[in-house]
């Protein structure tokens, strides 16, 4: 790889790395994991004059669970977290969308802050952060802000972090009681970027009928898209196929997919559709299986 020019930077503390950014300013950037920068300075798409690299700073990778939720620093490993068990118990949906992503050689060095900011509208984990109604929490030398995920994904490949600012921590929710998910996805090929993928999330009450329900679409516009209509039909109906179908049908209506060689829009809109029904099905399948 013949990356252009920059300066290297890395810095052993977060506060050195946070100078760093205030100083050096747009012409700046943070390189977490690389899986997603690298291939872009090696294509020419980005030339920043400045890398800053967080692999020396410590505090973080770690991963904890207060008040029932869970917080995970932003240099935490996808492969840590896949293999995490407080993961999978604190945070199911994650841990259902994480070994989608790429192959283990990737997930091994790349960051669940890094592919949050990175932003791809095809990535899985934006996705389970809007479904989730995650907080990200942003740190400069002006101070600390945290942001919802609808705040944070501005477009494509954007966010709406400043440059000066560097992704410290990502908050989960508590999981909602008796919640079940799932995370569905179509590729060319293992490993590939997902033409379409959706995330779902639904509880079921005593009734049958669907309680909360969250679906969020990759691939199928310049962020990841929740589909709020979709959820709002779906909210009190009778958990079932029907129910699922009718939801598949709205949450595509009014979407616009890119088309590509990978496929055409009419092809993203019909694989959404129907994976949107799958994931929901699968969601209900296990909100009721026994706790």
């Amino acid at each position: 790889m013949k990356p252009p020019p920059f300066e290297y930077h890395s810095p052993s503390s977060l506060d050195e790395a946070i100078g760093l950014l205030a100083r050096l300013g747009d012409e700046a950037k943070i390189i977490a994991g690389g899986q997603s920068l690298m291939p872009l300075l090696a294509l020419r798409l980005a030339r920043p004059a400045y890398l800053v690299d967080l692999n020396r700073v410590g505090g973080l990778s770690k991963i904890a669970a207060p008040n029932g939720g869970l917080v995970m620093g932003a240099m935490v490993r996808q492969r840590a977290a896949e293999r995490s068990g407080l993961v999978r118990e604190r945070c199911p949906l994650l841990a259902d969308a994480l070994p989608r992503i790429g192959h283990p050689a990737i997930r091994n060095r790349g960051t669940v802050g890094g592919s949050l900011a990175h932003a791809d509208p095809a990535a899985e984990l934006p996705a389970v952060a809007l479904a989730l109604e995650t907080k990200l929490v942003a740190r400069s030398a002006r101070g600390e802000r945290i942001l919802s995920a609808s705040e944070f994904f501005v477009g494509h490949f954007t966010t709406a972090l400043e440059p000066d600012e560097c992704l410290v921590e990502i908050r989960f929710p508590a999981w909602p009681d008796g919640a079940g998910c799932a995370f569905e996805e179509a590729s060319r090929r293992h490993g590939d970027f997902a033409m379409v993928g959706v995330a779902a999330l639904l509880r079921i009450d005593s009734g049958g009928n669907v309680v909360d329900p969250r679906i969020v679409l990759t691939g199928v516009g310049g962020t990841a898209v929740r589909a709020v209509d979709a959820e709002a039909l779906l909210r009190g109906a009778r958990a079932g196929r029907e129910a699922f179908e009718a939801a598949g049908e709205r949450a595509v209506r009014d979407l616009e997919p890119p088309s590509d060689l990978h496929a055409s829009r009419a092809y993203r809109r019909h694989v959404a559709r129907v994976l949107v029904r799958r994931a929901l099905e699968q969601s209900a399948e296990r909100a009721r299986r026994p706790r």
